[in-house]
């Protein structure tokens, strides 16, 4: 498995990351110490997780599975976004960033965070007083790095201009795949300019990039898009079948998959330092992880990206 570098940070994190979203959701302990298990195996060393994910057992489920472990791995996770449902647990507030990880190290079972991100801008408080904040944390060994996720381009470039001489974010997390690329006008061009990895999520556009949905056809029971209902009947929307035909037809003149080229299309873009992708079982990590394989080049990225807009 490849390292790259997190941005211009000095941390490293595998190619592809293991999203733990599902774990305490989809996937109960057992489980998910089968998923862990195999994506240590299989070379992956950034995990991410948040404090909603799972109702908060994602975080304990992760903690557990790891073990002596803890110490190969990235560990990441995130805050910001209401913690079961309750406003007061929520924000990037002082106040609240000071309890949340405290919350977390103590579900994780760990003494540090690796890459701390806040999940989502807070309106109501100075991006200041977050980064202030968060850099008392590195400060205390807490917290290894800070990151940002689902932040607009001018939103990075502030937080940027404001950290002057704190601890700035080293990395972004949005969404982006083949089918969902509203990142690439601003968010990329800023992390590019400021020097953030960015971590894009949901590679596979809630699976429709993996191969297992197709035209005209109900979802199969216990997916993403199935447990939906309204929303993944409008995710599978003729022109994104239209789009996943027309891809599966030039990968498969290649000897490759649609689900490697949904990784190895992200991953051939520079500013991508690592896919987080989640899994319910030990084969998906596995099928995740071997996408890494495959390198495009830069002119095959742009001619995928072409058959797409």
């Amino acid at each position: 498995m490849e390292l790259r570098r997190l941005g211009t940070s000095g941390l490293k994190v595998s190619a592809v990351g293991l999203g733990c979203n599902n774990f305490g959701m989809r996937i109960d302990a057992a489980q998910t110490q089968a998923v862990v298990d195999a994506a240590i195996d299989a070379g992956i060393t950034l995990f991410d997780t948040a404090d909603i994910y799972g109702g908060t057992k994602s975080e304990e489920f992760l903690g557990q599975a790891l073990g002596k472990k803890r110490r190969d791995i990235v560990l990441a996770t995130k805050f910001g976004m209401p913690v079961g449902g309750d406003p007061r647990k929520s924000g990037g507030s002082r106040r609240w960033i000071m309890q949340a990880v405290e919350d977390s190290l103590s579900r994780l079972k760990t003494d540090w965070i690796d890459l701390y991100q806040h999940h989502q801008p807070d309106p109501d408080t100075p991006v200041d007083e977050t980064l202030r904040a968060l850099d008392d944390l590195v400060t205390q060994g807490k917290v290894r790095y800070i990151g940002n996720s689902n932040y607009t381009g001018w939103q990075i470039a502030d937080a940027d201009w404001t950290a002057a001489g704190q601890t700035r974010f080293v990395s972004a997390q949005n969404l982006y795949s083949l089918l969902e690329r509203k990142s690439a006008f601003e968010v990329l061009p800023a992390c590019e300019h400021f020097g953030l990895g960015f971590l894009p999520f949901f590679p596979l556009a809630s699976g429709l990039l993996s191969g297992k949905y197709r035209r005209g056809e109900a979802p199969p029971e216990n997916t993403r898009l199935a447990a939906w209902g309204e929303r993944g009947q409008r995710a599978m929307s003729e022109k994104n079948f239209d789009a996943v035909e027309t891809l599966t037809a030039w990968v498969e003149a290649r000897g490759h998959t649609i689900l490697e080229l949904a990784f190895a299309w992200l991953l051939g873009q520079p500013v991508v330092s690592s896919v987080i992708a989640g899994a319910t079982s030990p084969e998906q990590v596995r099928a995740n992880a071997a996408t890494a394989a495959w390198t495009l080049t830069p002119d095959e990225v742009a001619e995928v990206t072409k058959l797409v807009s």
